[in-house]
């Protein structure tokens, strides 16, 4: 997820990207041209992809924030001040107000 509004200043938007109906399109066609031994493979993915799909924004924004929180080594409180310092080391283009909002959507959706 990244924000787009300017290449040289701190983003205030974040955008979800949601083309998880065009994988699980793919995953179908796979499924029905599979063999047997590549099916139960599929058929998780596809699985994977529908749970996925049914998911909120907020809910996708929430766990994008802690993949970023994990992916610089953070383990404590989400809600603390200083999740909110590694979400901004993580991702340095996302303005102070960008990352309240996303860290708030990961406080209201916990893992």
């Amino acid at each position: 997820m990244k924000g787009f509004t300017g290449f040289t200043k701190r983003q205030d938007v974040v955008l979800v990207i949601r083309d998880s109906d065009l994988v699980a399109a793919a995953l179908r066609d796979a499924l029905d041209a599979a063999p047997e031994e590549e099916r139960a493979g599929l058929e998780r993915a596809a699985a994977v992809v529908g749970e996925t799909a049914g998911a909120s924004e907020g809910r996708l924004r929430a766990d994008w924030v802690r993949t970023r929180l994990a992916d610089v080594g953070f383990t404590g409180e989400v809600a603390s001040i200083s999740a909110l310092k590694a979400l901004r080391q993580a991702e340095p283009q996302l303005s102070l107000l960008a990352a309240v909002q996303l860290q708030k959507e990961a406080v209201t959706h916990p893992a």
